[in-house]
């Protein structure tokens, strides 16, 4: 094990805390993968929706979660890279346009626009999370990739900007700091989850990710191999596990153990003659009930969860675009019967995504919707490590000096190009 290229991932969930430690191996800088070492988790209770509201619990829920993985791994980490979510996240899009004075574009002119798109005014409540160029053009002259080498005038680049709320970004770095550990850097989820779920061709196709978790669901859009759209919907796994308290008179407890071992999100899976026993109570005593009923009050809940999905694609002008359809990832993903009830709901192919890209170790430990946004994050670093091994592209960006802070505030925003 190289203590040096060890990476530490963070998903702090509403329902559970997930830290992953891996090892990066594979051929740096181009195809970094990563090696299972440990995973560890803890049951979440300080956070809301995505958002920290109780600082002590979630702090103990971090470090539970990461000395487990530091415990399996057999290695200690100082700094981890956390994902960030909730409804708090927006998105927009920013150009940039600069003038090119000699034959033909260098890296500079492309870093010059980027850093004109970059320079929007970011409100004072809110912070830069991600810039992620789009595309260029050169005169006139759209839809360019990479503009280094053409000739032509004048530069321009669509910036995808993403934002999220100062004081959420706050709680949670302090949150990770008093549990003794380091925000290496804050990454959008969803994001990290399609690096371990999708493929290049999805991406280019157009997909939707849809990630269930327990308090949200988010979604991103992908299309010609770029973001394209960000919403987050303030329903998941727990508002469906609600439904069940409330339709059958158990607990929260009992109704997420119902959940897990006899949910079915489609109706039509289910066995009409299947019964199953609810946990007895002094006043309700042994009782049954049809397995068709559990299943009616989830397909219901997830029914809803998918149209609201369906018309912020819609909305966004993504509607029949997706031609690699859609693929579910998050928790909630993993009830039998999601993908089948989502098909419907979207009218289009949908897969449930599970991290496999370029994983080796124990990855068996991470095949589960549910450990996508961790996976991912892992990939994240993998990525950035790659980044910073690669000294070509290190010296490149330490434009104008700076020394280490610059190179990574650069790396931070431009060496995007992994989504």
């Amino acid at each position: 094990m190289n203590p040096e290229r060890l990476v530490a991932g963070l998903d702090l969930g509403s329902a559970k805390t997930t830290a992953i430690i891996a090892e990066v191996v594979g051929d740096l800088p181009k195809h970094p993968a990563i090696k299972v070492l440990g995973v560890g988790q803890a049951r979440t209770t300080g956070m809301r929706r995505g958002v920290v509201s109780d600082i002590e619990e979630t702090t103990r829920s971090i470090r539970k979660a990461l000395q487990d993985a530091e415990r399996m791994a057999g290695a200690q980490v100082q700094e981890v890279y956390v994902g960030i979510a909730g409804e708090h996240v927006k998105a927009m899009i920013s150009k940039g346009i600069v003038a090119i004075a000699h034959d033909e574009i260098q890296r500079s002119d492309v870093e010059r626009a980027n850093e004109v798109a970059r320079a929007q005014a970011i409100p004072q409540d809110r912070e830069l999370l991600h810039a992620i160029p789009q595309e260029y053009a050169v005169d006139r002259d759209t839809g360019i990739r990479d503009p280094i080498g053409m000739s032509g005038t004048r530069l321009e680049v669509e910036m995808y900007l993403v934002t999220i709320g100062s004081s959420p970004a706050v709680n949670l770095r302090k949150s990770v700091e008093r549990a003794g550990y380091r925000v290496k850097e804050l990454v959008l989820e969803s994001l990290a989850s399609a690096l371990a779920t999708l493929t290049e061709d999805e991406k280019e196709l157009g997909v939707a990710l849809v990630e269930m978790g327990a308090g949200t669901t988010d979604l991103a859009v992908f299309h010609e191999g770029k973001i394209r759209h960000l919403a987050t919907i303030g329903f998941g796994g727990n508002a469906v596990t609600s439904d069940i308290v409330h339709g059958l008179g158990v607990t929260q407890a009992d109704a997420e153990r119902l959940k897990e071992r006899y949910g079915c999100a489609y109706e039509p899976l289910v066995d009409p003659s299947d019964v199953i026993q609810l946990p007895s109570t002094v006043a309700q005593g042994d009782r049954q009930i049809p397995r068709e009923l559990l299943a009616h009050i989830i397909h219901q809940r997830m029914d809803e969860i998918f149209e609201h999905v369906a018309r912020e694609v819609q909305d966004a002008g993504y509607a029949g675009r997706l031609s690699a359809g859609v693929v579910l990832t998050g928790g909630a993903a993993a009830v039998q019967g999601a993908a089948e009830l989502a098909s419907d709901a979207f009218g289009t192919g949908v897969r449930v995504g599970v991290p496999s890209e370029r994983l080796s170790g124990l990855s068996d430990s991470v095949e589960a919707p549910r450990f996508a946004t961790v996976a991912g994050l892992a990939q994240y670093a993998a990525h950035r490590l790659a980044l910073g091994a690669s000294g070509s592209s290190a010296r490149k960006l330490q434009l104008g000096g700076g020394g280490v802070d610059k190179l990574v505030q650069r790396l931070k925003f431009w060496l995007q190009d992994f989504y």
